[in-house]
């Protein structure tokens, strides 16, 4: 499955990136063995784990930094952030509507629970497009005004969002009523957070984005089999 392939492809990434820049914390005396005074040239020298069945080897911060993956954000990357942050927002929206109208403990708890995650992944996605702005000026959050920030945006092209008029529909309702529509399309709503996590994981190439997709994929995974136990 693509969705799995993206996942081992992005914990493999991440995990190379990380042990790549593991530094070592003796250097080498003036013997070639390690030791506690530094290396001969002043400089700590970095592990670099070998693959499967060969030694790891010990380079100069140069030679570690030319080795690094080149992890430079693609157009999938992009795509991804910019649209999530408005897919998050909608679930931000969605789930404010709960204290005041579900009749289900469980259902007000989920919603309580979807803000506290995704409000911080927003943050998070925000801070990654500051420091990687789309190229021409593109990839506008789309602000933080109006309903939940989704004015203006084409949310047809992004799977499992709500449309305007269920939206409506959500916030007219109560009770049991409301209840039983959160959880229908908080469930679409997450569903289609997967796919697109799955296509950044497959098409990607930042190692940050991948660990945002990451972490999409096991949170809302966990929240679906919730609402489906719910409903």
């Amino acid at each position: 499955m693509d969705m799995a392939k993206g996942l081992l492809r992005g914990l493999a990434g991440a995990a190379v990136v990380s042990a790549t820049l593991l530094a070592l914390a003796g250097c080498q005396d003036d013997d070639g063995k390690t030791g506690a005074n530094g290396a001969k040239d002043g400089r700590n020298p970095v592990i670099a784990p070998g693959k499967p069945g060969e030694r790891a080897r010990t380079l100069s911060p140069e030679q570690a930094a030319r080795e690094r993956p080149d992890d430079t954000p693609n157009a999938a990357d992009q795509t991804y952030v910019r649209g999530m942050i408005e897919h998050h927002r909608q679930a931000l929206t969605m789930s404010a509507l709960a204290p005041d109208r579900a009749s289900a403990e469980a259902v007000k708890g989920l919603a309580e629970r979807i803000a506290a995650a995704q409000k911080p992944e927003i943050g998070a996605m925000e801070r990654w497009l500051a420091r990687y702005p789309a190229p021409g000026g593109a990839g506008a959050t789309g602000g933080a005004g109006g309903t939940g920030g989704m004015g203006g945006h084409d949310h047809g092209a992004m799977p499992g969002m709500a449309t305007e008029q269920q939206l409506k529909e959500l916030a007219d309702a109560r009770g049991t009523d409301f209840d039983r529509l959160f959880l229908k399309l908080m469930t679409a709503h997450h569903e289609g957070a997967l796919k697109m996590a799955g296509q950044a994981l497959a098409g990607g190439n930042n190692v940050a984005v991948e660990e945002m997709a990451t972490e999409v994929v096991a949170t809302q995974t966990a929240e679906i089999h919730r609402m489906r136990a719910l409903g």
